[in-house]
């Protein structure tokens, strides 16, 4: 069995004259979570529901635990586990109907798939809730409901397409440590997300896209010394002369007032952009310097400030 769990090659989707996905090409290992970054349209599901033999693409290869999603789509379908950004699951049946209904829909024993749901029920703590209809669960509930009925039949390889979407703090955490505990059990996960701060937890290697092409990969370490080691941020009195200071200092307006550059020589770039400044009578509010996170990573490739959707 390939070491490598999913893989694709020069995979390419248009819709008309919209290049969605551009030759994009990667490789998850095994016991692996991959972070698929990018901004609203840039290409994530797209490449999520090629993988996943939803979509066909255009040109090139895609193989997932080892099948080709073009030419083994069966074989493909029965490797995965597919949470979308929505829960998939019926609001007039019971948490534990909803997760029965998947084992029988994919050919598991009444009796097996009975044990299987009771199992999944109690790993996302929803047993007290399993026999009550999902119109009355949370969307917390839900998510954690619809992550089960993709377990179901013990994939190896699990597709996340913004798993915590709409969560509140709590519920993502939770469901954070539901991929941990996963990962460490063997399945290979690729997940794609709006939040930098999940990316950076539970990713081994991230692939930031952007307009349809990969506009960065590697570790969230890696990604983050690429920008050197200290943020400066300059909050100004407003939007207008935050523009004004950016193009000062050649940085980027990050949110309204805010403008961020990022350098390898902070204090001496601070005293110099601080010159700057002063000489074109701009006097910044507040001043902060800090280490690169991911949300810096992802400004500086995309010129978004956050990877939604």
């Amino acid at each position: 069995m390939t070491e490598t769990a999913i893989l694709a090659e020069d995979l390419r989707k248009t819709y008309g004259d919209v290049v969605a996905v551009d030759r994009i090409s990667l490789a998850v290992p095994r016991a692996t979570v991959l972070g698929l970054l990018g901004a609203n349209g840039a290409g994530k599901t797209t490449m999520v529901r090629m993988l996943t033999t939803v979509l066909k693409p255009d040109s090139g290869k895609g193989t997932v635990n080892g099948f080709d999603v073009q030419h083994q789509q069966q074989a493909v379908r029965r490797s995965i586990g597919l949470a979308g950004q929505y829960a998939a699951v019926d609001e007039n049946l019971t948490g534990r109907e909803n997760l029965v209904l998947v084992g029988r829909l994919t050919h598991i024993g009444k009796a097996a798939a009975r044990q299987r749901a009771d199992e999944l029920l109690d790993q996302f703590h929803l047993t007290d809730a399993g026999n009550r209809p999902v119109r009355t669960y949370s969307g917390g509930m839900r998510r954690r409901l619809d992550l089960g009925a993709a377990l179901v039949t013990h994939p190896p390889v699990l597709f996340l397409d913004e798993p915590t979407t709409g969560l509140d703090p709590a519920s993502r955490l939770d469901l954070w440590e539901v991929i941990e505990t996963l990962v460490a059990d063997g399945t290979t996960v690729l997940l794609t997300t709006q939040y930098l701060e999940e990316a950076d937890r539970l990713a081994d290697n991230i692939v930031v896209i952007d307009k349809g092409l990969i506009a960065a990969e590697g570790t969230a370490k890696q990604l983050k010394s690429r920008l050197g080691d200290t943020v400066i941020e300059f909050e100004l009195a407003s939007p207008q002369i935050a523009v004004v200071a950016a193009e000062l200092l050649g940085g980027t307006v990050a949110a309204g007032t805010i403008v961020r550059l990022v350098m390898s020589n902070g204090p001496s770039t601070l005293r110099e952009a601080l010159n700057r400044l002063s000489s074109a009578d701009v006097v910044p509010a507040h001043v902060a310097l800090r280490e690169p996170t991911l949300d810096d990573v992802f400004l500086t490739l995309t010129g978004n400030s956050g990877a939604n959707s």
